[in-house]
């Protein structure tokens, strides 16, 4: 679950939604010396523009393999990124900080960390990779230290590999303390671009970002706390 995981080729999952912190995870992941699969979900997100991304990106880190997984998650709604509800814009960092929104998905990375386990157990991999972040983000619950600690004690109880003592899984959450703007500083050194990533919750039919909700408002100020310009494409 820390940011010093070193390997030799050794293979890894690695949650790839296209936004700026799974790509910096997934360049984390193969500066460490992992070979990666990184795995994408088409989930009925209003901002899928960010599938497109993820190839992109996958492309240009080289990721072994790239898999696409098709959801449908809004069959349960319940978010405004699952649903018609609107998107919320212009918060204050106060109001950010205020409860769960409605951007939260439930148990998103719940079930997305279940799919990354089962493709880990196909793989013989025994390390999966995800880029949530406790620091500078809305409040979601399944982004907390807590919750990873959990599922990767739930993850050791619940596959064979594991269990029989041949492979523990370890699920590795590198960006988890780290403020945005060190994620993108990290990012950088790393050889990000990240012109190629996508982080709006609502962006144009066209791809570009609001530059309006929580997402893009925290991108924007993490950027300019490091005096330079996001490079991505806004409306």
């Amino acid at each position: 679950m820390d940011a010093t995981a070193t390997a030799h080729g050794q293979s890894a999952v690695v949650l790839l939604s296209g936004g700026l912190d799974s790509t910096t995870l997934l360049a984390y992941a193969v500066n460490a010396g992992f070979t990666t699969h990184a795995m994408t979900f088409r989930y009925g997100q209003r901002h899928a523009v960010e599938v497109d991304a993820a190839r992109r990106i996958a492309r240009q880190f080289g990721a072994r393999e790239h898999i696409i997984v098709d959801i449908d998650l809004r069959t349960f709604g319940g978010s405004a990124l699952t649903s018609d509800e609107a998107v919320p814009k212009d918060r204050s960092h106060d109001e950010m900080r205020l409860g769960i929104p409605i951007t939260y998905v439930p148990a998103r990375n719940t079930i997305f960390l279940s799919y990354a386990l089962a493709w880990s157990e196909v793989l013989g991999a025994s390390e999966i990779f995800i880029g949530v972040n406790a620091i500078d983000y809305s409040g979601y619950p399944d982004c907390r230290p807590e919750y990873i600690a959990a599922y990767e004690r739930m993850a050791n109880l619940a596959t064979r590999r594991a269990v029989e003592g041949a492979t523990p899984v370890h699920i590795r959450a590198p960006l988890l303390h780290l403020a945005k703007p060190e994620i993108i500083r990290l990012g950088l050194e790393l050889g990000v671009d990240y012109a190629m990533t996508s982080s709006c919750y609502d962006p144009t039919t066209d791809g570009k970002a609001c530059g309006r909700c929580d997402a893009c408002q925290l991108r924007l100020d993490a950027f300019a706390r490091l005096g330079t310009k996001d490079p991505a494409r806004y409306a």
